[in-house]
């Protein structure tokens, strides 16, 4: 099943289509109240038809406002090595704010500085939970989604500690979509192949079962510390290939384009520019 959202309001996707979930079934247009009883969502829709589907376009964050955003640092063993660091030993844990969150087809205003990407996986939480063993931990994703933690290294690395919060939370620097599918229906949901490139240009590849600490276990070591509210996102780590990691460094740049691809998701594609004058 795949769910994004169409003007804030909850759909199911397929084929190119979005059925809207609070005008065809008995659930809100919210996606928290849905998530929240996920597991009849999807059970109602697997028996549910598309009579009245519109096509799927103008497509927004499968969960525009999320109560918690969580990211990870270093969660790929050539990004820890390009950033100078070893591998951790447990999940460098930090947060985006929930006002950063856009959807999959933006334009994204750069900030001063040296803004720079990480293409991610995302996993959206379903009925989530507090103290979740590993071994039920899937059962509380309602899906996976594309992600950028589009960051402004400037301000990340002010001060010690370093900012990362907030050089990462500028208007626009979460994309996700354009829809969150559920594990069921990817090929391998430990192992989903990924790539982003810039104008064209590949310049960061990788696959999730490369992690040093797997989706399911992030949603064990987060969730034993913060419950896991419905709708809530993880941002599972970047692998190697940043710009400020490059030789010399790379940065992003008014008039190029990101676009960012996972394999039986879909992609999303950020086009930068400039602040005008004044801003």
């Amino acid at each position: 099943m795949r769910f994004g959202t169409i003007d804030g309001r909850l759909v199911l996707v397929r084929d190119g289509l979005a059925l809207d979930v609070a005008r065809h079934g008995p659930f809100s247009s919210d996606p928290l109240d849905v998530l929240a009883n996920f597991a009849a969502f999807v059970t109602w829709a697997r028996e549910t038809d598309y009579a009245g589907a519109v096509p799927a376009e103008k497509l927004g964050p499968p969960v525009p406002n999320p109560r918690q955003v969580f990211a990870v640092a270093l969660n790929y063993r050539p990004h820890a090595a390009e950033a100078g660091f070893q591998p951790p030993d447990e999940p460098l844990v930090f947060t985006k704010f929930p006002s950063c969150i856009t959807g999959p087809d933006t334009e994204v205003t750069l900030p001063p500085g040296k803004p720079d990407w990480e293409i991610e996986v995302v996993a959206v939480i379903g009925r989530g939970g507090y103290r979740i063993a590993r071994d039920r931990a899937w059962d509380a994703i309602a899906g996976l989604t594309v992600g950028q933690d589009l960051s402004e290294r400037v301000v990340q690395s002010r001060g010690a500690p370093a900012q990362f919060s907030l050089g990462k939370s500028f208007p626009g620097f979460g994309p996700i979509g354009p829809v969150a599918v559920t594990p069921d229906e990817l090929p391998d949901r430990d192992d989903l192949a990924f790539e982003c490139r810039l104008d064209g240009e590949v310049v960061q590849h990788g696959r999730t079962g490369q992690m040093i600490f797997p989706i399911d276990d992030l949603v064990a070591r987060i969730s034993a510390i913060c419950p896991l509210l419905p709708g809530d996102l993880i941002f599972t780590g970047t692998p190697a290939g940043v710009g400020n990691r490059r030789t010399p460094p790379r940065y992003l740049r008014p008039g190029e384009t990101l676009v960012s691809t996972v394999d039986g998701i879909g992609e999303i594609r950020q086009r930068f520019v400039q602040a005008a004058l004044g801003d």
